[in-house]
């Protein structure tokens, strides 16, 4: 009886990609490498080839020719979250119009060991560079001590120096949705922010003082919460029971929805007896009811902008622009019923 390997058909080669489109497996390598020696015309007879095939290069053996896996690594501790999500997605569909792969290194608790750890598996498939996506400071101080030579990009929160970072300006986000409830007339704000230990969080938060502070309104401390609308539900049923604040400023998205939830649950009309805001612009915000006046910031632009800054070749981009969230008005906000 014949094995199970020996009835596996065979992968193309580059041979076979060659014979078939009549040329030699050394113009079918220039080809695969990008090479300005090909003619457009070989060029595509050979692409044709590789699709009729269905021809995968062997990223291993390429390696060991060329000294360059074109792989690019992202080191990531909340994929699962919609900034996180976006960005990732955004930064694999930036790497393959280049002609790099992603590999990514997962980390459930931001611990040092767990970072460590997700380093050196990046590390070990010889990635060409690494995007660290955390929302933790201490990962990108680690990072920092541990003083690797590949090159690498983070992402921050508020406007630095750091040339080896993208900075998001979360905080002026979160000005921007204070001063929106304000200038409504809106004198008794409410804030509810995100977990203590995010970068994302804190900046809101501090974004969200400060504004108050500038126009000189009265401030009680932010509650902190856990990115969950189900948070926002019990925190909003917390504050609408004493009905002491017209207006309630969340961290996110989800959180908002809880609090547009608690409202109703009160019989409170959104935004008659309260406004609310948002952060993030998720898909569904427009589509609540109301429909969510949120900070939008546009995490596919921060994912292609990680790839311009971190791939070789792109002089021009070297330093992006910082990202600045845009405020997005919508019906769940509006002027403060007289009492």
């Amino acid at each position: 009886m014949a094995s199970t390997r020996a009835q596996q058909p065979r992968s193309p080669s580059i041979r076979d990609v060659a014979r078939v489109a009549g040329v030699s497996h050394q113009t079918v390598s220039r080809v695969l490498n990008n090479s300005d020696a090909i003619r457009a015309e070989t060029r595509d007879r050979v692409l044709a080839a590789m699709e009729q095939l269905q021809y995968r290069p062997n990223r291993a053996a390429r390696a060991l020719v060329t000294s360059r896996t074109r792989t690019i690594g992202v080191l990531t501790a909340q994929r699962s979250h919609y900034g996180p999500a976006v960005t990732m997605q955004s930064i694999e569909d930036a790497a393959v119009s280049r002609g790099y792969s992603v590999t990514t290194a997962n980390i459930a608790e931001p611990t040092d060991t767990a970072v460590r750890d997700g380093l050196g598996h990046l590390l070990d498939q010889d990635v060409e560079g690494i995007v660290v996506i955390a929302p933790q400071q201490r990962v990108f101080d680690l990072i920092e001590e541990l003083g690797i030579r590949t090159p690498y990009v983070t992402m921050r929160s508020s406007v630095g120096e750091d040339p080896t970072a993208l900075w998001v300006d979360q905080m002026e986000g979160a000005r921007l949705a204070t001063a929106h409830l304000l200038d409504l007339g809106h004198e008794y704000v409410r804030h509810i922010a995100g977990p203590q230990d995010w970068i994302e969080a804190d900046a809101r938060m501090q974004g969200f003082l400060r504004e108050m502070s500038d126009r000189d309104m009265p401030v009680v401390p932010p509650i902190l919460g856990d990115w969950t609308a189900d948070f926002g539900y019990h925190a909003g049923r917390e504050l609408l029971r004493w009905r002491d604040c017209t207006a309630i400023f969340c961290s996110n998205d989800a959180m908002a929805l809880g609090v547009v939830h608690a409202a109703r649950s009160y019989g409170l009309d959104v935004p008659g007896d309260l406004s609310v805001v948002g952060y993030d612009d998720i898909p569904e915000a427009k589509h609540f009811w109301p429909p969510l006046t949120t900070v939008q910031v546009d995490f596919a632009e921060l994912g292609r902008r990680c790839v311009d800054l971190l791939l070789p070749g792109d002089d021009e981009l070297l330093r992006p622009i910082d990202i600045v969230p845009q405020l997005v008005v919508r019906g769940s906000t509006g002027a403060p019923r007289k009492r």
